[in-house]
């Protein structure tokens, strides 16, 4: 079938590509709609790595997807032929030790698409485990539907910080983690979302949900925001979604004594990081990698129209002009949020 292919570091091609097909038992077969172009697609593209995870071999792009369901396993129950549905890209050993804890996403053997060496699902088709397919409730378009796992991840940051109604947030980082990470922080009950970044457009876009309150930290200081805004008290909810080891150091300082820290970003190299300030808080620091168990929870939100994802698609390129796409992405422009390849001739909603 036809697949939007990484021949190697800055080389992408639309080709035929022998990926499987053969619907297993407990499987559904999906033609693929709408994929986003995700980070750490861009960065395989420039890079050719992300840490120890390297392109050795031409690999299929492409995580974030939506589609229509056209074929089902004999034991599959709740999906049926002609369903739309988005897709979790992570597929983890259920048998293994972190499943049975729950925590799936840190699974070591977890088979992620388009993390070397599996193929991605920039195909016409692909196969998946009908356990991490979900339907698309009426009303969802398939390019929110493909939006569904960079917001999953914003779900599971709010998870993690555990929020209570009223609470003040800071979101550092502007790009599309941080901006879904703030709808989601939103949803999750905060009365405030201070959401802050060096670019002016993305700041922008954010800045156009109501809740969400922008600060530009090359006009201005966070830490002043954030203490004008709650009377010197500090941050519920501080969550980190940029990586950039300049914001640092001053997280801490940012939040209320017994706040939480929500480490979503990850920074390519160690950063520095100011201990003292978060035990003078007792403050709480929580991680984020993917998700686990969050996606009927991002499904069932974005269906109540809490939060709306389409004013973040940026642009969609049709399927042949999918390296156009990257190249886009690439570029990073400062308004540009989610770049997604409409896949299927026909487009949905």
């Amino acid at each position: 079938m036809k697949a939007l292919v990484l021949e190697r570091k800055g080389e992408l091609s639309i080709r035929d590509v022998e990926l499987p097909r053969t619907v297993g038992p407990a499987d559904v077969k999906i033609a693929v709609e709408r994929v986003g172009v995700c980070g750490s697609d861009v960065h395989y593209f420039t890079h050719g790595r992300i840490g120890p995870y390297v392109v050795e071999r031409p690999m299929v792009m492409g995580h974030e997807a939506s589609g229509r369901v056209v074929q089902v396993g004999r034991e599959v129950k709740g999906l049926a032929v002609g369903d739309r549905v988005c897709m979790e890209p992570g597929i983890p050993d259920l048998t293994s030790r972190a499943s049975r804890l729950g925590l799936y996403n840190v699974d070591p053997g977890v088979v992620f698409w388009a993390t070397p060496p599996v193929h991605g699902c920039l195909a016409s088709e692909v196969v998946h485990p009908a356990a991490f397919t979900y339907r698309l409730p009426e009303g969802l378009s398939f390019g929110v539907g493909a939006m569904v796992e960079p917001f999953a991840i914003g779900v599971q940051a709010a998870v993690k910080g555990r929020l209570q109604p009223g609470d003040v947030a800071v979101v550092t980082g502007c790009g599309t983690i941080g901006v879904v990470t703030a709808l989601a922080a939103l949803a999750g009950g905060c009365s405030r979302v201070i959401i802050s970044d060096v670019l002016q457009e993305k700041l922008d876009v954010a800045g156009r949900y109501p809740g969400i309150t922008p600060v530009n930290v090359k006009r201005r200081d966070l830490a002043t925001a954030v203490e004008e805004a709650t009377g010197g008290w500090g941050a519920d909810v501080v969550f980190e979604a940029s990586g950039s080891p300049a914001v640092f150091p001053g997280l801490a300082a940012l939040l209320r004594p017994g706040g939480t820290l929500v480490l979503v970003g990850i920074p390519v190299d160690p950063v520095p990081f100011d201990v003292a300030a978060a035990q003078a808080r007792e403050a709480t620091i929580e991680t984020v990698f993917r998700y686990a168990n969050v996606y009927p929870r991002a499904i069932a939100l974005l269906s109540s129209g809490k939060v709306d994802l389409e004013p973040l698609i940026s642009a969609v390129f049709p399927f042949e002009d999918g390296p156009a796409a990257f190249r886009r992405a690439a570029e990073g422009r400062g308004g540009d949020v989610k770049i997604q390849i409409q896949v299927a001739p026909m487009g949905g909603r």
